[in-house]
């Protein structure tokens, strides 16, 4: 019950998605059906950056959802360009950043550069952090901001034809397991069939069996801890907050590996521009898709604020994105009020 509910604030952090910066003339979809303003997005990205800023509780950590640059910087040879100056903004948010990698961060470099990156989190960090198998590959990682509170990021991509040697025995494995529901010559082309199948497309991925096996040993200790656990990706992984279109390729292993723990409150994920939510109906984890900045006019804002508290999430959502109030499932939640 509301009167119930646990007052004391223990941390607050900022969430935005899909910033997708270039500097060229706004366009369009990839269907032609939204607009997409690629300038615009860093002055929203000020926007959130100046609201963080001059909050009178300062974020711990700001989540950068991934799809920090649009695709088209790289015929143009501005990926560089673009990333520097994103992160430049990025670099005056009164909190540390962590970084998600989405398709345009591939379309962008390779896996090898991006490991080597400001953009690989696990190396620019003061904090302490786990991280998937070493020599993997797999851009994984997770932290705790506040006692009792883990985060985790996750490759979506680590299954995928992007980012990968075509070469490489990942690339070969990807390439099958597209190809037996995606029959298009132009594989960023989704199946004709108007069901989950969509989802096989070239600018999505999924997750390895070594990413989930290191997932599910991790949520097994935060479930004999007995914390709360956010996982964050950039794909979505539930059919009921976002399009069908937009899912990870194998979200069904990440919702069974998610199903099998106590730990876990909440999903975050970008990639889908106009943004989605549900609450699972088997564990109550809530699956939050974020709206991107790169489909907000720039009139508007895309970001958030989530308010941390004993027994829930509270999002102030700016522009587009809508207020929730996330209370962790029952088993989660502490019998008491303070």
């Amino acid at each position: 019950m509301d009167d119930c509910r646990q007052q004391t604030l223990l941390f607050t952090f900022g969430v935005i998605a899909d910033i997708q910066y270039a500097d060229i003339d706004d366009g369009y979809n990839y269907t032609r059906t939204r607009r997409r303003y690629y300038r615009s997005g860093l002055q929203l990205l000020r926007n959130a950056r100046k609201s963080w800023s001059e909050s009178a509780v300062k974020p711990a950590f700001i989540l950068q959802l991934g799809d920090i640059i649009d695709g088209f910087n790289k015929p143009k040879d501005a990926s560089e360009r673009a990333l520097d100056t994103v992160l430049r903004e990025l670099s005056s948010c009164p909190a540390e950043v962590y970084h998600v990698w989405g398709n345009h961060e591939f379309y962008n470099f390779s896996r090898s550069a991006l490991l080597r990156s400001k953009l690989n989190s696990t190396l620019h960090t003061d904090r302490s952090m786990s991280t998937a198998p070493a020599g993997s590959g797999i851009y994984a990682y997770s932290f705790s901001p506040f006692p009792g509170f883990t985060f985790v990021v996750l490759d979506a991509y680590d299954v995928s034809l992007l980012g990968r040697e075509k070469a490489s025995e990942q690339y070969v494995d990807a390439m099958n397991l597209i190809k037996q529901y995606n029959k298009n010559e132009d594989l960023n082309c989704p199946p004709a069939f108007n069901n989950l199948t969509q989802r096989f497309t070239m600018f999505n991925g999924g997750f390895s069996k070594d990413q989930l096996d290191w997932l599910d040993s991790l949520l097994s200790s935060a479930d004999e801890k007995q914390e709360k656990v956010t996982i964050v990706s950039h794909l979505p992984i539930h059919p009921d907050c976002t399009d069908t279109i937009c899912l990870a390729w194998n979200f069904e292993e990440l919702l069974a590996v998610i199903r099998s723990h106590t730990s876990v409150v909440c999903y975050m994920a970008g990639h889908a521009h106009d943004g989605g939510y549900c609450q699972d109906e088997d564990t109550g984890v809530h699956h939050l898709t974020v709206d991107g900045v790169i489909e907000t006019p720039p009139d508007s804002n895309a970001f958030a604020t989530v308010s941390v508290y004993g027994d829930r999430m509270e999002l102030k959502g700016y522009g587009s994105i809508t207020d929730r109030v996330f209370l962790f499932p029952s088993r989660q939640n502490d019998t008491y009020c303070n």
